[in-house]
């Protein structure tokens, strides 16, 4: 009969393996250094995968901005994207958000405008 594993065992295992998660994460999203016990090549073919479909997907939701940004849009993202990496929970439209905001801090785009009023608004 196989012994049953030790709770202290599990717990030091849990806690290594979750380790090895957030420095795969960190490589992957956060431009960190590729784990140990995995192929870097490999490590940065994905990493810049994730970070076109990111891209990609801002894009998307903030057209306005990529269409002002032109030619700069890819880089500034790019520059963006490491330094930023979306929190556990958060939304694509926040993440879109974020990078507008980011790009005005950096005064690569103007301060929001004020919204025109509509005729068919109800105010």
């Amino acid at each position: 009969m196989a012994e049953k594993p030790d709770h202290n065992d599990l717990s030091a295992a849990r806690k290594r393996l979750a380790e090895q998660q957030a420095e795969l994460l960190n490589a992957l999203l956060a431009g960190g250094a590729a784990p140990a016990g995995f192929d870097e090549q490999r490590v940065e073919v994905e990493r810049r995968a994730l970070l076109a479909k990111r891209r990609g997907i801002v894009r998307m939701l903030g057209p306005e901005v990529a269409n002002e940004l032109g030619d700069r849009f890819r880089q500034l993202f790019d520059v963006y994207a490491p330094a930023n990496p979306r929190r556990a929970g958060s939304r694509a439209r926040e993440d879109a958000a974020a990078f507008a905001e980011w790009l005005r801090a950096a005064g690569e785009l103007p301060e929001k405008r004020k919204p025109r009023w509509k005729f068919w608004s109800s105010h």
